[in-house]
Formats: C-alpha cells, sequence, structure tokens
C-alpha cells in the first residue's frame, strides 16, 4: 500500500511583542482580508527558512527562532492535500513595510476577531492562541465541508 500523496506546504507565523500581534491586510485575489505572513515551502527549503524568508518578504522583518504551534490542513480538488505549518515568535529585528501581499500594521490580539478576516482565519487564530489546540482540518461529509479543530 502507497502511503505517499501529493502535497502543498505553506507556513503562516504570529509574530508578537506582548499584547500586539503582526496583521496582513491581504490582497491577492482569491484570499483576501486581515491574515498573518506566511506563503510557500519552496522545493529544497527547510520549514523553518521558509517562515523566516516569508515574513521578511511580507513585512520587512527577519524574525529568529520561531516555534511551530500547530497546522491545517485540506484536499484540493485535485487531490494534493494543502497544508499550513503554524508558527509563532516574538523574537524579530528590522524595519516594518509592507509589500504587494499587502499592508502590515501591529494590532491587539484581542481585537483582531472583530476585523475583517481572511476566510478561515479566525478559526486558525483559535490554534495560534489556543494552547490546547493544535490542529485544524478540512474534510468533506456527505458533499460539504466541515472542519475540526483539535
Amino acid at each position: 500500500m502507497d502511503r505517499s500523496e501529493r502535497v502543498i506546504l505553506t507556513n503562516m507565523c504570529m509574530v508578537y511583542d506582548g499584547e500586539k500581534v503582526l496583521v496582513q491586510r491581504r490582497v491577492k485575489p482569491g484570499w483576501t482580508g486581515i491574515a498573518f505572513p506566511g506563503g510557500h515551502v519552496e522545493k529544497g527549503e527547510s520549514f523553518t527558512e521558509s517562515v523566516i524568508r516569508e515574513v521578511k518578504e511580507e513585512t520587512g522583518l527577519t524574525i529568529k527562532n520561531p516555534r511551530m504551534c500547530g497546522i491545517k490542513s485540506w484536499y484540493t480538488k485535485d487531490g494534493s492535500r494543502y497544508i499550513i505549518l503554524f508558527y509563532k515568535t516574538d523574537k524579530f529585528s528590522g524595519t516594518l513595510q509592507s509589500s504587494e501581499e499587502g499592508e502590515v500594521f501591529w494590532a491587539d490580539v484581542k481585537s483582531v476577531p472583530e476585523m475583517e478576516l481572511a476566510n478561515g482565519f479566525g478559526d486558525m487564530l483559535k490554534v495560534f492562541l489556543d494552547e490546547d489546540l493544535s490542529e485544524f482540518y478540512y474534510y468533506t461529509e456527505n458533499g460539504e465541508w466541515k472542519y475540526d479543530l483539535k
């Protein structure tokens, strides 16, 4: 039995400073709204290197010691598993600057759920903030999308 599958690997990082978190107002069509910075893991790149690179590209900040804190996954129409590795860190340096991905700014963590969030980001945020959660998994049941937070 073949246990391999086609996978798309991505990441997302919650950069925080006390009660403030760095958010991005995403503007790329297909997934707009408030989320944390992140992006694709390139072939041959380590997961940690990829999240450091993506945060730098999208925010201008260089993060250090990102810690994995969760995962989100689902299956795409072509049968590939799409995985987002969740990281967080409070260690960063540099000057904040927005990118073509969208405006970045600091927000009070308690105010984020009230913002215009990217689709599904509200539940992703729960995984970032709740130490008892580590997975957000979409699945289909009777042709309908459902999800579990574990």
